[in-house]
C-alpha cells in the first residue's frame, strides 16, 4: 500500500530534512495520483501515453524556389493540431536572437513544442579542414537549438559528393562510389571522430544529437548503428526517417527503432518528388511499440500535392496508424 502524504507526516517521516525525505521513494504515489486524477476526468491510464504527432517545416516549404517563412509555418502547424514542430535550419530568415525568440514565443503561444531543429553539415570529406569547418557549424548550431530551447538536432553523415547532385544520388538511390584514393571504411573514422568533438558542447546545452539515415555513411541501418554505438554515448541517438531506407524497409526499422529518439515519417501524396514508397504505417506503429519507441512522430511530407491539403491528409494517415 502506497501512504499518503498525511500518514507520512503523522508518522514523524515529515521531521525529517529535505535530503532524508529525498531518498524515500514518491514515484508509487505520484503514480497512482495521477491514474486516479485520469479516471476521475473519464480518461485512461494509457490515454496520457499517446503518440505524439510533429511536422518538420521542410513539409511546408520542400526547398521549393519562395521560402516558408518558419514562423508561418508553426502557425498553420498549430491550426492542424499538430503536437510540435520540427525548423529546418535552411529555411530560418536569420540567426539573431530577436528572431529565435519570435520563433520560441510563437511556438509558445500556439501551445507547440519545438522538438528538433534539422541541419545539413557533412564530416565525409578527406580534408581534415573541411571536416572542422563543419564541426565549427554543428557547434554553432548546437548553441540555436539551446537558444531555441529545442532539446534534440538532426545530424547527417555527409554524403561523397561523386554523384554530382542529388537529383543523381536519388536516381542511384543513394548510393555512391567513395572519392579516388579512399573507402568507407576509412570515412567512418572520420564521422566518428567528428561527431565526438561535438558531444561536449550537445551535453552543455543539453541537445540531443539525432544521426539520420540520410545517404552516406548511414544509408543503411548497419552503417548508422555502428557509429552509434562506436560513439556510444547518451548524447548521441538514432533518427529513424521511414523514407530513407530503399530496401528491406522493415528489417531496418526494426534495427534502428531501439536506438531512436525521434522517427521522420516520410508521406507521398500527389507522387514523390524523387520517388515514392508505399509504407504500411500500421506496421511501421507495431515495430515502433515492440521497441518502447517514446519520442515525437515528425512528418516529412515528400509528395508533389499542395501541402495545404498533402499535410492534413498525412495527419490523418499517421493518427490512424498510431491510434
Amino acid at each position: 500500500m502506497v501512504a499518503t502524504r498525511r500518514e507520512l507526516l503523522s508518522s514523524g517521516l515529515g521531521a525529517l530534512p529535505l535530503t532524508a525525505l529525498a531518498l524515500f521513494p514518491t514515484y508509487g504515489y505520484a503514480a497512482t495520483r495521477e491514474k486516479q486524477d485520469r479516471a476521475d476526468l473519464g480518461g485512461s491510464a494509457s490515454s496520457a501515453s499517446r503518440q505524439k504527432f510533429g511536422v518538420s517545416t521542410y513539409s511546408f516549404w520542400q526547398f521549393r524556389r519562395e521560402r516558408v517563412e518558419v514562423a508561418d509555418c508553426i502557425e498553420r502547424a498549430a491550426a492542424l493540431s499538430f503536437d510540435g514542430v520540427e525548423i529546418l535550419h535552411r529555411q530560418m530568415a536569420g540567426e539573431s536572437n530577436d528572431y529565435l525568440q519570435l520563433l520560441k514565443r510563437t511556438a509558445f503561444v500556439n501551445g507547440l513544442d519545438l522538438i528538433c531543429l534539422s541541419i545539413h553539415q557533412s564530416f565525409l570529406s578527406p580534408d581534415p579542414a573541411v571536416r572542422q569547418k563543419n564541426i565549427d557549424h554543428t557547434l554553432r548550431c548546437i548553441e540555436l537549438a539551446y537558444q531555441l530551447g529545442i532539446p534534440a538536432m538532426r545530424l547527417n553523415t555527409g554524403t561523397w559528393g561523386t554523384s554530382g547532385s542529388f537529383d543523381k544520388l536519388m536516381a542511384n538511390k543513394g548510393v555512391e562510389p567513395p572519392l579516388e584514393g579512399h573507402t568507407d571504411e576509412e570515412a567512418f573514422g572520420w564521422v566518428i571522430a567528428a561527431i565526438e568533438k561535438c558531444l561536449p558542447r550537445a551535453q552543455e546545452c543539453g541537445v540531443v544529437l539525432a544521426l539520420e539515415n540520410h545517404w552516406g555513411l548511414a544509408r543503411t541501418a548497419e552503417g548508422l548503428l555502428r557509429i552509434v554505438k562506436a560513439v556510444n554515448s547518451p548524447w548521441l541517438r538514432a533518427l529513424l526517417d521511414t523514407g530513407n531506407f530503399l530496401e528491406n524497409m522493415y528489417e531496418q526499422y526494426e534495427k534502428v527503432a531501439p536506438h531512436a529518439v525521434m522517427v521522420h515519417a516520410k508521406t507521398y501524396f500527389g507522387g514523390g518528388l524523387w520517388y515514392s514508397l508505399d509504407i504500411d504505417y500500421a506496421r511501421v506503429a507495431a515495430i515502433l511499440r515492440k521497441a518502447a519507441f517514446r519520442g515525437y512522430i515528425s512528418l516529412e511530407f515528400e509528395g508533389k500535392e499542395d501541402a495545404a491539403t498533402g499535410v492534413p491528409k498525412s495527419l490523418d494517415l499517421l493518427r490512424k496508424a498510431f491510434a
